[in-house]
C-alpha cells in the first residue's frame, strides 16, 4: 500500500510538472487597421479550448496557454478575426485586425469619427456588440443614457417618439448625422427617431462627441454631436435570421445576408425586419418595417463605389397630450392612461398617431489620387412622406375634459357617439373628423471631403455641403368619422368646398431651404502632440409659398429669398502625457442662422421676419484622460454660451400691417463636470460608470425693452425676468454604475444602474414677464437594468441568445415635465407661476418591461 501511494505522488509530480512545460506564456498586441487604434476587450482564445483572455485598454494582451504550441483565434466585434500560431513562450508584437465591413475607413473620414488620445473633444463610442445587447425594445437615443451630459425619454411612449438631450440642449440643437449625413429637419432642427426605427439593427458603430465635435461641416450643433456609422458591406460571405418577443405584443422578425467580396471587387449585404406589437401604453399599437441595402464595387486601385439605402416605413398610436399626476392616479390604468384613442365599431381609433416613411439613398464614392491626397464624396437623397393624426372640426369632443365623449370616467374616446351625431347631421357634413397633417419633403445633398497629407505630420480636409430641401405641409381628411363630407374654406383658390377623405384642408404649403457650406481643417500630429483648427461658413437661404392664403395670380404667393450667413471657427490640442496620460482643450465660436419658423412666424407671406439675427454659441473645454492596464478614466469640464436666443415681438404699424422687433439679450449659459471610466477589475468582469453634473441656467433679464413704431411710439414694453432660473426639460445631474460578468467563454451577464435628478419642467423664457421662483423640480429617481447573452451552437449554426429586463424594480418616474398652466407672448402682463407637483403635466416613464431576443448566424 505504502508502494502504491509512494507511485501515485510520483504520478501527480510527474503530470504537474509535465503540463507546467506544456503551458506558454504568450504577450502581443492588437490594432484595428482603419486608423490603427488598439482595440480593447478584443477576444483571445486558444484554438479548441476555452482558455483566454481580453485585451486591455492598449490593445495589449498576456495569458498562459494550456500547450506549448497551437495556434490562437483573435476576434473582435466588427474586425475580421486572426487564427496565429504559436509555439513556446513568444511576443506576437503587433497584430493588426481587418475591418469585416467594406468601405468602411472611408465613411469614417467624411462622418468626422474621433480618435481616442488624438482628437481633443469629449466622446463616447457604442459599438454593435452593446447596442445590440443592451438596446432590447427600447427607443434607440436610450442606447445612450449612461452617456455623459445625454437625457433620453420615451416622451408620450409612442413607438419611435423618444427624444435626447446632449448637456441641456434638445434635439434642434444637437446634430445627428448618418455615415456623415445631416438628418436634422432642414425647417426646425428637429430629429424623429421614429423616421430610423431600424437604426438598432444596422448600425456598425455610434458616437457621441460632446460640445464642439469632431464634425467639419456646419452642422446646427451647440450642445454636440450623435454620429452613427451604419454597417457597409461584409468581407465574408453569411447572413444570420433573428427574431425577438417582448412585453405588450412585442414581435420582430428579421434577416441579413452578405455576398462578402466577391473576385470581381463586387459585395452586397441587405437587411429587413418586421415589427409590430400594441405598445406599453393604452392606444399606442404599432407597425414598421424596416430595410437596409448597401452595395460596393471596387472599379480598380484608384476608386471604389458604394450605394446604401435605408429607412423604416411605420405607423403607431401616439400618446400627445401631458396630464396631470392626479389624472395618472384617478386613472384604473395608472402610469398607462392615454386620452388619445378609443374604439370605432369595435376597432382601435387614434385621435393622435403618426405615421412615415423616410428612406434616404446615399452614393458614395472613395478616389484615391494619389498616396497623400483621397477626396470622398457622397450624394443623398431622402424622401419624407407622412405625418402626425389629430382632430379638425369641432375639436372639443376630443377633449379628455368633455365627460360627454368619454366611455365612463377618464375613460377612451366615444368615436361611436361622434360618428351618430355625424350621420344625424346628414347633408350638413362631419362636424368633429379626423386629419393627418402632413409634412412630406424632398431633400437632396452633396457632401466631399479632400484629405491631403502636406507633410507626415500636417494634413489639410477641406470640402463642400450643399443641400437643398422641400417641405410640403398640408392637412388632409383622414376619416370622416360617419359624415358624408367635411366643409373648409382655407383655400382662397376654392372656397366653400364640400372636403372627402384625402382632400386637404385647413393649410397648404411649402418651405424651400437652400444651404451651401464650405470648410477646411488642418491638422497637426507628430509624437504625442495632435492639434487641428478648422473654419466653416453657409449661407442658409429660405422661400415660403402658400398655396391656400393667396390667389395662384397674386406674387404674393411665393416670398423671395431670406439669406442668412453663418459662420464658425474652433481649434484644439491634445497631448499625450506618456502611455497613461493625456489632456486636451478646445475652443470655438460660431453663429447659427435662425430656424424657419422664425423667419414667417404667423404663418403667411406677408409677415416675414428677415431681419432675425443669428443666434451666437461660444464653447470651451477641458479634458483629462487615464489609460491603464486595467482602469480606463477620462474628466472635463465644458462652458457654452448661447446667446441671443431667437425671440421677437409682433406689433402693429400705423397702415395696419405687421411688424417684428427682434430682442437680443436672451442667453443661457451651460457648464458642466463629466466623469467616465471602465475598470477591468478581473478577465471577466468589467466595471463601467459615470457622472454628469451641470448647472444649466439663463444668464440674465430683459427688463423694459421698448418696441417701437416708426414714428418712435412705443408699442409695446418687453420684461422677461429669466436669470438665473434653471434650464428645463433635461436632468443636470446623472450617475451610472454598471457590470458586465462573462460566465465562462459563451454568456455575459450586464446589470446597470441610472440616476437622473435636477430636473426642472419646461417652460419656454418669454413666458415670464415678472420675478418668480423655478420651475418645478421633478423628483429624482433611479432605474435597474439587466440584460444575459449566451453564445451556443444550435445544429450547424452558431446562435446567440439576449434577454432583456427593463426597470427591474418598475420604478414609477416621471421624465417629461411641463411648467405653467398656459402660455403668453413676450410682454404680458398676465403672469404664468410656476407649476408644482399639482399643476405640472406629465409623462410617466415606462415600467418593467422585457424582451428576449435569438439569431442564427450562416
Amino acid at each position: 500500500m505504502k508502494k502504491f501511494s509512494k507511485c501515485l505522488l510520483v504520478f501527480v509530480v510527474l503530470l504537474c510538472t509535465t503540463l507546467a512545460f506544456s503551458q506558454s506564456t504568450i504577450t502581443g498586441k492588437i490594432l484595428g487597421s482603419d486608423f490603427n487604434e488598439p482595440l480593447p476587450g478584443a477576444n483571445v482564445v486558444e484554438k479548441g479550448t476555452s482558455n483566454g483572455t481580453t485585451t486591455n485598454f492598449d490593445g495589449n494582451f498576456t495569458f498562459k496557454t494550456n500547450a506549448s504550441s497551437g495556434e490562437l483565434v483573435i476576434t473582435f466585434v466588427g474586425y475580421s478575426s486572426k487564427t496565429i500560431s504559436f509555439s513556446g513562450d513568444q511576443d506576437l508584437g503587433t497584430i493588426s485586425l481587418a475591418s469585416s465591413d467594406i468601405g468602411l475607413q472611408e465613411i469614417q473620414i467624411i462622418a468626422s469619427v474621433a480618435v481616442d488620445r488624438k482628437t481633443p473633444v469629449a466622446v463616447s463610442t457604442i459599438r454593435a456588440a452593446e447596442i445590440e445587447l443592451k438596446l432590447g425594445t427600447q427607443e434607440f437615443p436610450e442606447i445612450l443614457k449612461s452617456t455623459p451630459g445625454v437625457y433620453a425619454t420615451k416622451q408620450g411612449g409612442g413607438f419611435g417618439d423618444g427624444r435626447i438631450n446632449l448637456r441641456g440642449f434638445s434635439s434642434e440643437n444637437v446634430a445627428v448625422m448618418i455615415n456623415g449625413v445631416p438628418v436634422n429637419d432642414m425647417e426646425n432642427g428637429r430629429v424623429f427617431w421614429s423616421n430610423w426605427a431600424g437604426l438598432g439593427d444596422v448600425t456598425s458603430s455610434m458616437q457621441v462627441q460632446r460640445g464642439l465635435g469632431a464634425a467639419k461641416v456646419a452642422v446646427p450643433s451647440i450642445g454636440g454631436t450623435i454620429n452613427i456609422l451604419s454597417k457597409t458591406t461584409d468581407v465574408e460571405a453569411g447572413g444570420n435570421l433573428y427574431t425577438t418577443i417582448a412585453n405588450d405584443g412585442y414581435k420582430k422578425f428579421g434577416l441579413t445576408y452578405s455576398t462578402g467580396l466577391m473576385e470581381n471587387g463586387f459585395a452586397a449585404t441587405v437587411s429587413a425586419a418586421k415589427i409590430d406589437g400594441n405598445g406599453y401604453v393604452d392606444g399606442t399599437e404599432f407597425t414598421a418595417v424596416n430595410y437596409f441595402v448597401n452595395i460596393s464595387k471596387q472599379i480598380n486601385e484608384n476608386h471604389k463605389i458604394a450605394l446604401t439605402a435605408f429607412g423604416a416605413k411605420q405607423t403607431h398610436g401616439q400618446r400627445q397630450n401631458r396630464h396631470t399626476i392626479e389624472t395618472f392616479r384617478d386613472s384604473e390604468r395608472g402610469i398607462k392612461f392615454n386620452s388619445d384613442w378609443g374604439y370605432k365599431d369595435g376597432q382601435v381609433t387614434n385621435s393622435e398617431d403618426n405615421f412615415y416613411h423616410k428612406p434616404q439613398i446615399s452614393l458614395n464614392h472613395y478616389w484615391t489620387i494619389s498616396d497623400k491626397t483621397n477626396l470622398s464624396t457622397a450624394a443623398y437623397a431622402s424622401f419624407g412622406s407622412g405625418g402626425g393624426g389629430g382632430t379638425a372640426g369641432d375639436n372639443s369632443k376630443f377633449f379628455l375634459e368633455n365627460d360627454d365623449y368619454r366611455v365612463g370616467v377618464l375613460g377612451t374616446i366615444d368615436f361611436d357617439k361622434i360618428v351618430d351625431e355625424n350621420v344625424a347631421a346628414g347633408v350638413s357634413g362631419s362636424e368633429s373628423i379626423l386629419r393627418a397633417s402632413r409634412n412630406d419633403h424632398k431633400w437632396y445633398g452633396i457632401l466631399s471631403t479632400l484629405k491631403t497629407d502636406i507633410t507626415d505630420e500636417l494634413v489639410l480636409l477641406a470640402g463642400l455641403d450643399y443641400r437643398y430641401y422641400r417641405g410640403l405641409h398640408f392637412q388632409e381628411v383622414t376619416d370622416l368619422l360617419g359624415g358624408q363630407y367635411h366643409s373648409d374654406d382655407n383655400d382662397v383658390n376654392n372656397p366653400n368646398r364640400q372636403t372627402q377623405v384625402g382632400d386637404k384642408i385647413g393649410y397648404n404649403n411649402d418651405g424651400l431651404v437652400n444651404w451651401l457650406g464650405g470648410f477646411t481643417q488642418l491638422e497637426y500630429s507628430k509624437d504625442k502632440l495632435s492639434a487641428f483648427v478648422a473654419l466653416n461658413a453657409s449661407n442658409t437661404s429660405y422661400k415660403r409659398i402658400d398655396y391656400f392664403n393667396y390667389l395662384d395670380t397674386d406674387p404674393l404667393q411665393e416670398t423671395d429669398a431670406s439669406n442668412f450667413f453663418g459662420y464658425g471657427a474652433k481649434g484644439g490640442a491634445n497631448f499625450n502625457i506618456d502611455d497613461n496620460h493625456n489632456v486636451f482643450a478646445n475652443l470655438g465660436y460660431f453663429e447659427r442662422a435662425p430656424f424657419f419658423r422664425a423667419v414667417y412666424p404667423n404663418f403667411n407671406n406677408d409677415d416675414v421676419n428677415d431681419g432675425q439675427e443669428n443666434e451666437k454659441i461660444t464653447s470651451f473645454e477641458l479634458g483629462y484622460g487615464f489609460r491603464g492596464e486595467k482602469l480606463s478614466a477620462n474628466v472635463n469640464v465644458y462652458h457654452t454660451t448661447w446667446n441671443d436666443r431667437t425671440e421677437f415681438a409682433g406689433f402693429q404699424r400705423q397702415d395696419g400691417t405687421l411688424a417684428f422687433a427682434n430682442i437680443l439679450g436672451v442667453n443661457a449659459l451651460h457648464q458642466g463636470l463629466e466623469i467616465d471610466f471602465v475598470y477591468r477589475a478581473t478577465d471577466a468582469l468589467k466595471l463601467t460608470g459615470m457622472a454628469s453634473l451641470g448647472d444649466w441656467t439663463w444668464k440674465n433679464n430683459i427688463e423694459g425693452v421698448e418696441i417701437r413704431d416708426e414714428e418712435q411710439n412705443v408699442i409695446e414694453t418687453v420684461d422677461i425676468i429669466i436669470k438665473d432660473l434653471h434650464v428645463g426639460d433635461a436632468a443636470q445631474t446623472t450617475f451610472a454604475l454598471g457590470a458586465n460578468y462573462n460566465l465562462g467563454a459563451n454568456t455575459i451577464v450586464t446589470l446597470d444602474y441610472n440616476y437622473f435628478a435636477d430636473l426642472y419642467a419646461d417652460f419656454d423664457p418669454s413666458d415670464r414677464g415678472t420675478a418668480g421662483p423655478d420651475a418645478w423640480k421633478v423628483p429624482a429617481y433611479g432605474i435597474f437594468d439587466t440584460a444575459v447573452r449566451h453564445n451556443f451552437k444550435f445544429g450547424e449554426f452558431d446562435a446567440i441568445l439576449t434577454g432583456r429586463i427593463n426597470n427591474i424594480l418598475n420604478t414609477t418616474h416621471i421624465t417629461d415635465a411641463l411648467d405653467g398652466s398656459g402660455r403668453g407672448n413676450v410682454g404680458d402682463a398676465d403672469y404664468i407661476a410656476p407649476s408644482s407637483a399639482r399643476s405640472a403635466r406629465v409623462f410617466y416613464g415606462f415600467g418593467r418591461t422585457f424582451s428576449v431576443g435569438m439569431k442564427l448566424n450562416f
